[in-house]
């Protein structure tokens, strides 16, 4: 074997044992999922003595997770969807038009991001339950929407800025409006900018607690993050449960990611100006 090669494994073996590192927690959540209650309170071991699948069983027969699982998705696809579509609009009319209004709405965007949204949670769910929206989905994905926005515009006008006017030009000679320039042309060419979105929105939207937990009081109307409150009770918790339902969790998580992540290689590339 030659240096190169050996300096090759080396340098695999390390980044494996990072690897290890930086994902254990998950790991040994996804490990503790497999025990039973009392060998997780008990064993000093990582590896469980007996691999039992009790915990999933529990979850499937005797809680509402999949309601809240389909809560989540459901909160989850519309804030990412009309997230993803209302940016890329006022994104691209930020790039490219310029008036003192768009220079305003802009910067307005800026102090939008600053401004936490636990300051307004009050007035906003006082507002929402006398239009009787409380433990309302709609009311959930529109507050997503809102805080989803402004970064999601900055995000496509960063993009859309890159993106060559030619290209644009070139479409409207060919008999394309502005519209169908912007669709057929500079969102296909901005895959990583709607990916970026994409991913970002949806992060937020399906691990959000606070806004779900403040809104949606009924358990069949939870999402996942503030169902998973339940198995902690005041003086003792369901570990095994716990684990179990965090683990079915994290699964669209890294299903989406590994989806989306395709697409952002494509975008970086799909588009070119010939000289």
């Amino acid at each position: 074997m030659s240096v190169k090669q050996v300096k090759r494994w080396a340098l695999f073996f390390l980044m494996l044992i990072v690897v290890l590192l930086v994902n254990l927690p998950i790991l040994t959540m996804i490990i503790n999922s497999l025990k039973s209650n009392s060998e997780i309170l008990s064993s000093k071991h990582i590896f469980p003595n007996r691999i039992t699948f009790e915990n999933y069983g529990f979850l499937n027969t005797r809680t509402k997770f999949w309601e809240q699982f389909k809560n989540s998705w459901i909160v989850s696809f519309y804030g990412t969807g009309f997230s993803i579509l209302i940016a890329a609009f006022a994104g691209y009319a930020v790039s490219r038009y310029r008036s003192w209004l768009i220079s305003g709405f802009s910067r307005s965007l800026l102090m939008l991001q600053m401004f936490p949204i636990i300051l307004v949670l009050i007035p906003l769910f006082i507002m929402f339950r006398k239009m009787g929206l409380i433990d309302s989905h709609f009311a959930v994905i529109l507050l997503y929407i809102t805080v989803h926005l402004p970064f999601a515009i900055w995000m496509y006008k960063g993009f859309f800025d890159a993106i060559p006017k030619d290209l644009e030009e070139a479409a409207w000679i060919d008999g394309c409006t502005r519209l169908q320039s912007f669709t057929k042309v500079v969102l296909p060419i901005s895959g990583p900018g709607v990916a970026a979105v994409a991913i970002f929105s949806f992060l937020f939207s399906w691990n959000d607690y606070l806004i779900a937990s403040v809104f949606l009081r009924n358990e069949g109307l939870m999402t996942i993050p503030v169902g998973l409150q339940l198995f902690m009770q005041q003086y003792a918790t369901d570990w095994g449960s716990l684990t179990a339902a965090a683990t079915l969790a994290m699964l669209p998580v890294f299903i989406f990611l590994l989806f989306v992540q395709k697409y952002m290689i494509h975008g970086a590339v799909a588009g070119s100006v010939k000289g």
